[in-house]
């Protein structure tokens, strides 16, 4: 018990020193039984959004792995808290976990995905700091992102296998470049959006490398995978998940694809009983096993 309190203490410290350099406000602890802890707005960066939270249950072993949240929004809107639903599951399971805002898209701050990864980066670096304290490894981290959050996920998970262990996508874009992409339909309505989110013109028959190097289907390594698509999804195109399968399947990369049928985007928020009976479920055994 001694060790437990000193744990958490130790971890409330370090926050509490990042609280009085930055002199935010809205930071805020609460504290549970059993020395479980919710950490609201630590910030792990300058800018405004630039903060996290940061849950930690009770009983977790040292070797556990924190899931890093990623919110959805199209890349330009959206918060964490429209992903505290799926921060509260992993802490009833005992699962530590952060879930981040980041910068948003934007042409006139010239903020793009690249901005957004590096946000990413950050949030982990700031924790690593702080993981010791908290008796967790640092560089230890799932990955779980919905919609834009999956794209970024996705595409961190698979450039910094040294620091996640896993990847978790619920209905997030994979491919902004490829001939299958640039014929479809699809292409035609999302193009003008992934063309913000690159910060590079989109020439249909001069396609630069940029759109390339932003999709997660052609920057895939051996970073395990589980993928959650709609077939009813119009924001991303069921194909989207369709081709990731294909080209984990045809990589070797561990993986698990959720297809399901008679669902639109972000299936989580309009059915309970998938969300309780397929995704959160699978969300856990990815987890743990």
């Amino acid at each position: 018990m001694k060790r437990l309190i000193l744990r958490y203490h130790l971890f409330i410290m370090g926050c509490i020193s990042f609280l009085l350099q930055s002199c935010n406000t809205k930071f805020r602890v609460w504290v549970g039984p059993d020395g479980q802890q919710k950490i609201y707005n630590l910030k792990y960066g300058e800018h405004k959004r630039q903060k996290m939270d940061v849950f930690l249950p009770k009983d977790y072993a040292e070797d556990s792995p924190v899931v890093l949240i990623v919110h959805g929004g199209a890349w330009t809107m959206g918060k964490k808290e429209h992903m505290i639903q799926i921060q509260k599951m992993l802490f009833e399971n005992k699962i530590p976990s952060i879930n981040m805002n980041y910068r948003l898209v934007s042409h006139r701050k010239k903020i793009t995905y690249k901005q957004q990864l590096e946000d990413i980066g950050s949030a982990i670096q700031k924790f690593n700091s702080l993981a010791e304290k908290a008796e967790l490894q640092p560089n230890n981290y799932i990955l779980l992102g919905e919609s834009a959050g999956g794209h970024l996920a996705l595409l961190y998970g698979y450039q910094n296998p040294d620091q996640i262990k896993k990847i978790i996508s619920l209905s997030g874009p994979t491919d902004f470049y490829s001939t299958e992409y640039l014929k479809s339909f699809y292409s035609q309505y999302t193009s003008p959006t992934f063309q913000k989110v690159v910060g590079t013109k989109f020439e249909r028959k001069d396609l630069s490398e940029a759109f390339k190097e932003a999709s997660p289907i052609a920057n895939i390594t051996n970073v395990p995978t589980l993928l959650f698509q709609g077939n009813n999804d119009f924001l991303v195109n069921q194909h989207q998940g369709k081709a990731m399968d294909s080209a984990l399947t045809k990589m070797n990369v561990p993986h698990k694809f959720i297809f399901m049928e008679r669902t639109g985007h972000v299936p989580r928020f309009f059915s309970k009983r998938k969300r309780d009976s397929i995704i959160y479920p699978n969300i856990l055994n990815w987890i743990k096993n």
